[in-house]
């Protein structure tokens, strides 16, 4: 396991929970909100990074690594999540944040700047869909049905968590390294500290909790009759080798926000776009920021 001497681990109470978090840095807030099945080492090449000019809070969300992991499903409704991010900018004395998030962290960082457009300064998502363009996917885009067939699958109680961590966690790790294009882009360090994070008890239910509780309280093929239009600057970083998320998610979002984002593609790359192309995503932070 690889020591981060230079980074803060600190544990700060936000919506009346406990986060772990990772912080490094000075100057404006810039929170980065994993996905699943991961955790704050999701963004190890952009902590450093943007710790130059911010200050960098990388938290492990509810349910994740060494963060507070609720025993019930409703736990882990967007609403509670999206406070999560709330409380997390309060508890570091600041106002607004600059909000960046991967796919389940991408999605949670979509709902909140519609909910609290007056808590994000800039909104950056990778490799997730805003909540309107994906329901009307779900609904009339087969293939994207077909490739969130793992949605429906996590509803099953039990049966995910036990095939994830069957043969010391196979398919976790499966799933990064046969997704990546960039075979090198996760060495065994890597994997390691993924295995180590969903290990922690509780974590694997944690994570598939997110979509037990979007099944349970909201209906993923119904679009609301209106989203609210989203204020903030926005940029979409989208990797075009994403085997559960179609480009086609990328497109008809104008509608939705006040100034139309900015959205960079990445070629032959996989859903891990942070982690697998970090030069390239840094190069885009840094110039939206």
């Amino acid at each position: 396991m690889r020591d981060w001497n230079d980074w803060e681990h600190i544990d700060v109470k936000a919506n009346g929970i406990r986060l772990h978090c990772v912080t490094q840095g000075e100057g404006d807030l810039v929170v980065l909100l994993h996905g699943f099945p991961e955790f704050w080492y999701s963004w190890r090449h952009q902590i450093p990074f943007l710790a130059r000019r911010f200050k960098v809070v990388a938290p492990d969300m509810r349910g994740y690594g060494s963060s507070y992991k609720p025993a019930d499903v409703e736990s882990y409704g967007i609403g509670s999540l999206i406070n999560d991010v709330k409380g997390l900018i309060e508890a570091f004395g600041a106002q607004r944040a600059h909000v960046i998030g991967h796919d389940w962290g991408g999605a949670v960082a979509w709902s909140f700047a519609i909910a609290f457009p007056q808590q994000v300064e800039k909104l950056v998502v990778m490799n997730a869909p805003h909540p309107g363009i994906f329901a009307r996917n779900l609904k009339g885009n087969l293939r994207q049905l077909l490739r969130s067939w793992y949605m429906f699958y996590f509803q099953i109680p039990g049966l995910p968590e036990a095939s994830l961590r069957a043969g010391n966690f196979f398919l976790l790790k499966l799933a990064f390294k046969s997704w990546a294009i960039d075979k090198e882009a996760f060495s065994n360090d890597d994997l390691a500290e993924l295995v180590a994070a969903a290990s922690a008890p509780g974590a694997l239910t944690g994570g598939i909790n997110y979509y037990r509780a979007m099944m349970r309280n909201t209906n993923p093929f119904k679009m609301p009759t209106e989203f609210g239009k989203i204020k903030s600057p926005t940029l979409l970083i989208w990797a075009e080798e994403d085997r559960a998320l179609g480009k086609e998610l990328t497109y008809g979002l104008a509608p939705y926000f006040v100034e139309e984002p900015v959205i960079r593609y990445i070629p032959e790359c996989s859903h891990w776009v942070q982690q697998e192309q970090p030069l390239l995503v840094n190069r885009y932070l840094d110039e939206f920021l």
